[in-house]
This record gives structure tokens, sequence and C-alpha cells, in this order.
């Protein structure tokens, strides 16, 4: 019976080409999109799955308010870890890392510069799943100068993982003994480091320093313990320890500096959680969002409901010309459940099909999604193990809804009405197919804006005027990489023509390079009349290369002696602290005791326009900038006209002082870029997926059209006779859709106005919806709507009328 149900099936997809085509079609487009979705979905929730132990695992994060001043932490206090592990019977195991910034590595003659250092304490491999391909995860981070590669890493330095006992020298002068090779790190990780260094290297990770923070600290929990007790025990850590060291440097209790307003607290995240949950100061690395798993999760529903109603749309319009055919097999002996059968076989059989393409095409689509995603998707044995499954019960429940309502409608028919032509037929009177002609198109639509508001958005970050200038800014790293000679390269960068002016430091809009400190407005250090600012370090060139303004008194100068002692406010900070103009004193302590032997008075030269330093999410904070030597780069304003030729005269300039040392430069514009490829990224998967989804609602109205124009072939012809004009035709076959699209556009607006708003709010610089969005995508959507109607009805109407006539 199966073999026949298959076979009739078989039969008339046959008969009718062009429907099997575009359901196939329409069906396959959406499966592959929703399963490339669904891939990225679920790459972005493993993140950190990886280890054996991450229910268990938990970062200590910090949140700190200074006066009006707060700032939230991914670090923590050195002497943390150790103090949580001895206190706290139920704490495992705790362990420290602390990235090590930008290091040359001796390869050959050549040094090789790495980004992915970081020092680790030796439980690193007690807490976190690394397997070690060779050494002792108990040794090998417990020496000083003593490091730990990764797979990769090894062969990339030695040809081999056979790397243990080897020496690896960093900047030039100091050597670290290899002590273990691991498995590289997983991509799924919030931290992916290639050298972990062992931390007793680092001088200052003894110290018992209570209130600072420069520590990203992890606890292994035993098992069966809550975590809220943990949490709930900091307040009487951090009065114990940070409160006493707060008495004897501050002369001040916790509970006065409570009092005054301020807080110190200490909470618990998730190691699971840090990717999509987390973007505090101090992160390991650049993490994720969860807001853009709902945005591509909603993003694949939609498209597949729209292939869905396209699937179903045609299946339900089709199934009044088999009316007749149900009639004959009544008459003829099949029973009711013969017939669901029927249906419900073809159904599932077009589905089927539709899944072995979609799978098929995901394979070919997945390289350029991951270009497009930045991602490092695959299919492999481990994924097949839920996508086969996945995609065979869509397939089936597809196929079973879609073929529902053919199944179950037209097997009831009486066959004595059926033969007697009594069932209607036609466009009108489907009102299933008209409610799910809105429904695809109201997600078209809100799709349609969703993209006009992130491109926009984007666009206006691109132009935003900043408060300085990005462009023709060349960046060289690690200037400190010259030691006493960069005062001399950046001389002598100064003098190559076509360069306009340079400034030294790391302290960059662009940069991760960051620093807080407290300034208060009175020598008495009132915790109240304190700031809690970004300070950085900058020369005298620095306003002038960055091209930017002063609104109050000056920048610094060579020929003012008294600027080392000077300060310039960016406008966020002088509005906190209340001036309108120079000559102020602020103060701030020089470490130790805060008592007034050790405070330095600072009197402020100049206020700077408020320019954007951090992300557009958030608002600009204050600056304080003091003069001084950093070398963390060299910023260079250039003439682009020959830049090839500035370029090499550059690196020659550094070849001469530093011939060993390779140099690394970038573009102040690209970094900019960069920091909002994220953004970037989601605005052109969004164009591309609404792409996809305007063509999948276009497939299913053509084939309505078409439909519709099959069904009034002899009204077209009789009308054509009596002088109907072809556009009147065409007119009159396209109103029912328009009509229908219009209430799209009605459900839709306001929709998508809403969601994108609350969207925007992510924004701390963002646009406005213009009325105009809006407008452009109902017309967007009319205008596709309209094409793709108007193929079949100018078709319909222009046919000869003698060949829909001739049989009456």
């Amino acid at each position: 019976m199966i073999k026949n149900y298959i076979k009739t099936a078989f039969r008339d997809l046959q008969k009718n080409k062009g429907f099997t085509a575009i359901n196939i079609l329409g069906l396959a487009l959406g499966l592959a999109t929703c399963l490339l979705i669904i891939l990225y979905v679920v790459d972005e929730l493993s993140y950190d799955r990886y280890n054996t132990k991450a229910n268990r695992i938990y970062r200590v994060n910090e949140d700190l308010k200074l006066g009006d001043n707060s700032v939230k932490y991914a670090v923590c206090m050195p002497p943390l870890a150790k103090t949580l592990k001895t206190e706290y019977p139920y704490v495992e195991n705790t362990v420290r890392l602390k990235n090590a910034g930008s290091w040359h590595v001796k390869k050959g003659n050549s040094n090789i510069l790495e980004n992915r250092l970081v020092y680790a304490d030796p439980s690193l491999f007690d807490v976190f799943t690394l397997p070690m391909i060779e050494g002792s995860p108990s040794s090998a981070l417990t020496e000083p100068n003593s490091v730990v590669i990764t797979e990769s890493t090894a062969k990339k330095y030695f040809n081999s993982v056979n790397a243990i006992g080897k020496t690896l020298v960093f900047n030039d002068n100091t050597p670290f003994k290899v002590t273990g090779v691991i498995h590289d790190v997983p991509k799924q990780s919030h931290f992916n480091f290639d050298f972990f260094l062992s931390m007793s290297t680092w001088p200052d990770s003894r110290s018992n320093e209570w209130l600072r923070s420069d520590y990203n600290t992890y606890v292994l929990l035993k098992n069966s313990t809550d975590a809220g007790k943990l949490a709930a025990s900091f307040p009487e850590l951090l009065r114990k320890f940070s409160g006493a060291q707060m008495q004897a440097d501050m002369n001040m209790s916790i509970d006065a500096f409570e009092k005054s307003g301020s807080f110190f607290r200490m909470n618990l995240i998730p190691l699971t959680d840090i990717h999509l949950k987390s973007s505090l100061s101090g992160e390991l690395g650049p993490n994720g969002t969860t807001q853009y798993i709902y945005i591509f999760s909603a993003i694949a529903i939609f498209i597949l409901l729209i292939a869905c109603v396209n699937f179903m749309n045609l299946s339900t319009a089709r199934s009044s010309n088999r009316a007749r055919e149900v009639g004959v097999r009544k008459v003829l002996g099949s029973d009711r459940k013969h017939l669901i059968a029927q249906f419900l076989t073809e159904s599932v059989l077009v589905t089927f099909v539709a899944t072995l393409l979609a799978f098929t095409a995901a394979l070919f689509l997945l390289p350029l999604f991951n270009q497009l995603s930045g991602k490092e998707l695959a299919i492999n044995s481990q994924s097949l193990v839920w996508i086969i499954p996945s995609l065979l019960f869509i397939s089936l429940f597809v196929g079973a809804i879609a073929g529902a309502y053919p199944a179950f409608y037209l097997s009831a028919f009486q066959p004595v009405d059926v033969l007697k032509g009594k069932l209607a037929a036609g466009f009108k009177g489907g009102r299933l197919r008209s409610f799910l002609v809105v429904f695809q198109f109201s997600i078209s639509i809100f799709l349609i804006i969703g993209t006009l508001v992130i491109y926009n958005q984007l666009n206006y970050i691109q132009t935003k005027n900043l408060g300085y200038n990005r462009n023709q800014v060349l960046i060289v790293q690690n200037v400190f990489e010259l030691n006493k000679q960069a005062k001399i390269f950046k001389q002598e960068v100064k003098e190559i023509p076509g360069v306009m002016n340079a400034t030294m430091t790391g302290f960059l809009p662009t940069s991760n390079w960051k620093s807080t400190a407290i300034y208060y407005k009175d020598a008495t250090l009132d915790q109240k009349k304190s700031l809690f600012p970004q300070s950085w370090e900058i020369d005298e060139d620095y306003v002038k290369t960055l091209d930017m303004k002063m609104v109050a008194g000056r920048s610094f100068s060579k020929d003012m002696p008294t600027d080392s002692t000077g300060i310039i406010l960016n406008e966020s900070a002088a509005k906190f602290l209340g001036f309108n103009d120079v000559n102020k004193i602020l103060y701030r302590s020089q470490g130790g005791k805060n008592t007034l032997d050790n405070v330095k008075q600072y009197h402020v030269v100049g206020i700077v326009k408020d320019f954007n330093f951090s992300s557009l999410r958030e608002s600009i904070g204050p600056v304080v900038m003091t003069l001084g030597e950093n070398t963390g780069a060299l910023s260079v304003k250039v003439d682009t006209k020959n830049l090839s030729a500035l370029l090499s005269q550059i690196k020659d300039r550094w070849k001469e002082l530093s011939p060993n040392v390779q140099i690394n430069y970038s573009f102040m514009d690209q970094e900019f870029d960069a920091s909002y490829r994220t953004e970037q990224r989601t605005g052109q998967i969004f164009i591309v997926f609404t792409s996809l989804a305007i063509v999948i609602a276009c497939l299913g109205l053509f084939g309505l059209a078409a439909y519709a124009a099959e069904q009034r072939t002899k009204e077209i012809g009789i009308r054509k006779v009596l002088g109907a004009s072809v556009s009147a035709i065409a007119g009159m076959l396209s109103k029912d859709f328009i009509k229908l699209v219009f209430i799209s556009i009605l459900i839709a607006s306001p929709l998508a106005w809403y969601l994108m708003n609350k969207w925007l709010q992510d924004f701390a610089y963002r646009i406005n919806i213009q009325w105009w969005v809006l407008v452009l995508a109902g017309m967007a959507a009319l205008f596709i709507a309209v094409i793709t109607v108007s193929f079949q009805s100018i078709k319909a109407a222009v046919a000869n009328p003698v060949d829909s006539l001739k049989n009456e």
C-alpha cells in the first residue's frame, strides 16, 4: 500500500512540475538558511562547555563605585584566589590568569610579534580542561620562566610537538623553558592563548594588595556546592581583608567608605555565561552577546515559517483541483483513511526531497557563511548526530502540517457534491491562503525595516564625528621595543616628507590600553568630591596629531616646564567636577597611605572636546590626561599621496634602530572598524537573510498568482472577447494580492519600529528611526509583489482567448 502511495505521489508531482519545483525550491532555501543559523547559534551557546568541570567553574567579578563614578571589572585583587581556597572548604581550587600583552618571540634571526600570551597559576590544568600532549600538568607552571605552549605554536617554532626542555626567547633577552605542550585551545573558549607563562615569573603575582584589581580569578567549587553560598560570603570577606587595608592606607573604615555613597563588591558569573553575558573591563578577549542569538534565532524561525507557509499555501491551492479525483476515488470504494494517507505521503515526499537539497546547499554555502560571520563552523560527525535527526523531524513535521489541510479537508467531501461541481474553487474565498500571504509578507517587511535600521546605524557609526580624526593616522605598535631609542625614532619619523605630525603613547581612542586613577577636588581626599576617570599619559603632540579640539585652555607644550604637573580634562570630566575653565587644582594619591604628605597636586591647563574612546554603545566617560613618556605606540599623521614610499622610509628608520625586531603597524580607521566588526557582520548577515526571505516569499506569491490565473482562465477569455484590455485584466488579477501586501505593511511597520527601537537602546549614540524607513520598506515590498504577480497576470491577460474557450 505504501509503495502505491509513493508511486501515485510521484505521478501527481510530475504532472504539476511547476508547482512542485516552486514548493521544493522554496522549502529547500528555507531549511538551508535555518540550518546555517542553527549551526551559528549552537556554536555561540557551546562556549567553554568543552571543560569537563564547566558547571562548577565561576569567575569572580568586581563592581566598584566611587562617589558618582562606577565601573565593572572582570578582574580581582592579587591575593583573592589564595584566600578563597584557604578560607572556604567548599572551594576545590582556584586559578588566576593575567593577560601578558604583546611580546616578540625569537625564531632564528627574526622576532615574531605574538599577542596571545597570558600568565597562569600552576592550578590552571586542575580547573580547565586543557589536555597535555607532553609534560606534567601538576608541575608545568610551577617554576619561574617556564611556559606551556599549544600544539600549533610548538610546530611553528620547533616544527614538532616534541618541545619539552627547549627554550623560547622573549623580547630578545628573556628565555623561557618549555615545560608542556597542550592541544590548541578550542575556538569556543572565552580565552584563546598560545603561550601560558608561569605566574611566578610575574613579580607582582605575590602581592597582598586588596585595593587594586588586575587578575582574572576563577573558582572551582566542589560537587553539590551552591555558588550562592560563596557569593553571600563576599561582603564579610571584603570587610575582613579590603577593609583592613583601606583603614591602613586611606585612614577610612569600610563603613565610612560605604556611607559616603561608594561601594566595593564582588559577584560570581558561571563560566558558560561569560561569552554571551559578560562585557566588562579586563575581559580576556572579545565576547559575544545574547542579543544576536535572539536576533538570528528569530530570523531562522521567520525564514522557516515563510518557507512552510509557501508550502502550505501552494498545497492548499492545488488541493481544490483534486476534489474531483477525491470524488471518483470515493465512488470506486476508497475510504477516508487511505485518502488521508495519500495526501500526507505526497506532502512528506516533497519535504524530504527539499530537506536533501537543503542539506546539500548548506554544505556548499557553509564556507561563504563562515567568511560572512567570522566563524569556523563545520558539518562533521559530531554535528551530524543532531543535524540528521533534526532535519528528519522537520521534514516529517512540515510535511504533516502542510499536508493536513488537503488530507483532512478534501477527504471529507461528499462524492455527490464534488461530481456535481458544487465545490467552489479559485483564489477568492481562500481565507486561509490570504492569511498566510499576509503572515509571510509581514515577516518580509519586518526584515526589510530591520535591515534598513541596522544599515543606517552602522553608517552612523562610520560617519559620526568622534571628537578626533582617525583618517590618515598610521599606528606603529610596541615602540617600547626600541627602549631608549624610542624618542629618536619619533623624531626621525617626524622629519620624513609626508609626515605631518606624530605622537608617542599607547593610550589611543581605538586601543585597548586603559588605566584608571582617583583624583580629588581638594586636599582632604574626600570621597564625595572624587573623580574616577580614565588616566592617560600623552605627549605634547597628542592633541594636534589626532586633530582634537580644545574648548578651554591649551594643550601641553615643550616650552612650559610646569606642564609636568599639568592636566588636560575632557568635557565630561570637567562637567563632573564643575569646572568651566582652567586654572583649577586636582589632587592624586601617589600610592601607599592617603595622607597629605603622599598626595600630588596637578593644575588644569586645558579642556578638550569630548571624544569617543570606547564603544558607541557607551556614553563618553571622564578622561584625565597627564604629560608623560608612554612608548606603547607611535601614531603618525601622514599624507597618503605617496603612502608606499612613506611606509618604506618608516620601516627603514625602524630597521636601523632595531634590526632584529619586526615592525608592526596598522591604521587607526581600520582599528576603529575592527571594533565594530560584530555589528558589521550582523548587518551583512541580516541583509543576506532578508533577501532570502523575500525570494522565498516571492516564490510562493508567484505560484499563487499562477494558480489564480489558471483558475480564472475562462473568465479572462470571456472578458477579452467582450473588449477588456490587457491592463484591466492584469489589474483585476493583481489587486487581490496587492491588497494583502498593504495589510502586511500595516501590521509589520509598527511592530518593526518598536522592536528595532529596542535594539537601538543598546547604543548610547544612535539614530532615530525616520518615517521614510517604514515607507521605503513598504514600497519595496509592494514593488516586489507587483513585479512578481504582474508577470503571471500579464501572461494570462495576453493569452489568446480562443485557447481558453475552445473547450467550452
